[in-house]
């Protein structure tokens, strides 16, 4: 049986925070990140909106990058003790991704984090609350996604949970807080959102529902990332826009083998975290090469190329030149080729990815990719990727 989820009511545009106002209920937790919330003043409004909606309010700040699972266990903590009915989570990916997980844990305290990790396994949530998320960079769509990626920094692991049960109840798309990013979070968010869109349109379980969504997403952030990139304001909101529809799109179809790599490198390498949609950018061209030996997946990334105006005779030179054009947004965002050019010492990424990719064909992504991999061409696919190696298998 298919299934088709989304928010309840998605509220987009300048200034549509002032949606808090209208909220009915008596307490309201905000989960928030590192400062720019509160630096840009973004906190300080959700809190007034929320009192003039009555509610009394607290807050649960410095959710950092990446969240562990110790922060999620805090926050459940702090939500315990508070008992809100409301939920807010304002930020970047990190700080909503760590409420989801808080949420579980809030209504279930005798729940296990081993117990989420398995794919849609959360039990019944909305006993204690509802969940309102805030996004404030352009990329993860966790405002409108069943999907959470947490951390267990002991075992160098990125854990990405899913369930339906976890998608918000109320998405408020602020266009006002994406202003604020930074040039580099500006590339990765929007990167994570290109491959977002394509991995969700090559899905094995890609749909009519979900097709719409990925394809206008992507010609979005090609029409647009350069620009926001380089501080259009307009094309800011547009990249917004453009991730949510490609929130919407993976949420539904699942993805791939991108993010399972992804997943399982961010966290596994001593000289330096990898972030999430840098790793993607990094890892999308080398990883459509793989899939276009299916024939299926072939005739999708063609059709993707078409829709983008990218020319081509036939659908392999479809294929090649959409992984130019991707190349070639990668250099203009200052965003490296391949993990050696990133910074990935080289003895230490020969020692590791026997492993990492052994997990990450394991993990949650890998089973709606469009091509069957095994850990062993997942070893051969990361080695490409390291050194710039052509994918030719």
């Amino acid at each position: 049986m298919a299934r088709f989820t989304l928010p309840r009511d998605i509220y987009y545009g300048k200034g549509t925070m002032e949606a808090l106002k209208t909220i009915k209920g008596q307490r309201a937790i905000i989960v928030v990140g590192g400062g720019s919330m509160k630096r840009f003043g973004f906190l300080d409004k959700a809190v007034r909106y929320l009192r003039e909606a009555g509610m009394e309010v607290s807050l649960f700040e410095n959710v950092e990058p990446d969240p562990s699972v110790e922060t999620v266990m805090r926050g459940a903590k702090a939500m315990l003790d508070f008992q809100p009915d409301w939920i807010v989570a304002m930020g970047g990916g990190s700080p909503i991704d760590a409420a989801k997980a808080m949420w579980a844990f809030y209504e279930y305290p005798e729940t296990k984090f081993e117990d989420l990790i398995t794919p849609f396994n959360f039990p019944e949530l909305r006993k204690k609350a509802k969940f309102i998320a805030i996004p404030s960079t352009s990329g993860t769509a966790t405002e409108v996604t069943a999907f959470s990626v947490i951390t267990d920094y002991e075992k160098g692991i990125k854990y990405p949970l899913a369930d339906f049960n976890i998608t918000p109840d109320i998405a408020i798309v602020d266009t006002e807080l994406a202003q604020t990013m930074p040039k580099t979070l500006t590339a990765h968010t929007g990167m994570d959102a290109l491959t977002h869109a394509v991995e969700a349109y090559v899905s094995t379980l890609n749909s009519p529902f979900t097709d719409p969504l990925a394809l206008k997403a992507i010609e979005m952030v090609f029409d647009r990332l350069p620009a926001s990139y380089n501080g259009d304001t307009a094309a800011r909101e547009q990249m917004h826009y453009a991730q949510c529809l490609a929130g919407m799109a993976f949420s539904n179809a699942l993805l791939g083998i991108v993010h399972s790599m992804a997943h399982k490198t961010g966290a596994a390498f001593s000289t330096g975290h990898i972030p999430h949609g840098c790793a993607n950018a990094i890892y999308l061209p080398y990883v459509i090469k793989f899939n276009a030996k299916d024939p299926t997946a072939l005739s999708r990334y063609a059709y993707i190329a078409r829709f983008a105006g990218i020319e081509g005779g036939t659908e392999e030179e479809l294929v090649n030149n959409l992984c130019e054009k991707i190349d070639a947004m990668n250099v203009s965002l200052n965003i490296p080729k391949t993990l050696k050019e990133f910074g990935i010492n080289e003895n230490e990424f020969k020692q590791k990815v026997s492993k990492i990719s052994e997990l990450a064909i394991g993990d949650a992504c890998t089973g709606s990719n469009p091509r069957a991999i095994n850990a062993q061409q997942m070893e051969k696919l990361l080695t490409c990727v390291y050194y710039g190696e052509k994918v030719d298998f």
